[in-house]
């Protein structure tokens, strides 16, 4: 049996750091035996086909990206039935509508440490908001990203595992690539 899955990789081709041309990751993920490849803005988007689970089809690109590209990126995969329930949205549905560029999905590689969500709040400021997933969190950054002291080695610490985020926007639009 396959499934189809979105693969998310973690802070890449960032303020020219960790380059990883599409290109040659859809070649990869080919060359790695993952059917119906493709790619969504250059932020670290793959979609697959796999027929391994989430976690192997994980590890499997970790390892070809460490090989060939010599970079150490966490890569969080879901699969699109998991997708499709953070698509039916946030529990903001004003930032949904308001400010979907700064509200984010924010995925952890595994489930949320116990006390999560709670450690984070304390980090929210300006009206930031969050709401906690078993695998992650929404976060309504309110102000925008950039000022927040939630920070990406903030989440990864409190989280437990690694956390990479995309806005709303971009959730939407990978629920619509994944079909």
């Amino acid at each position: 049996m396959t499934t189809r899955m979105i693969a998310l990789l973690r802070g890449i081709n960032v303020g020219g750091a960790n380059k990883v041309p599409m290109e040659a990751l859809r070649a990869l993920a080919v060359k790695l035996g993952f059917a119906d490849v493709s790619t969504y803005i250059a932020s670290g988007n793959l979609f697959v086909t796999s027929a391994l689970d989430a976690e192997a089809t994980e590890r499997a690109l970790e390892a070809a990206i460490a090989k060939k590209f010599s970079l150490e990126i966490p890569v969080i995969v879901r699969t699109r039935e998991q997708w499709s329930v953070y698509a039916k949205g946030s529990p903001f549905a004003d930032a949904e509508r308001d400010r979907p560029n700064i509200l984010h999905l924010a995925l952890s590689k595994r489930p949320l440490v116990a006390g999560a969500a709670a450690a984070l709040g304390a980090y929210a400021k300006n009206g930031e908001r969050l709401s906690a997933l078993e695998d992650g969190l929404w976060i309504d950054f309110n102000e925008g990203a950039g000022r927040s002291k939630l920070t990406p080695a903030v989440l990864d610490r409190l989280a437990g595992s690694p956390v990479t985020a995309r806005n709303f926007n971009s959730v939407k639009k990978i629920a619509e690539l994944l079909g």
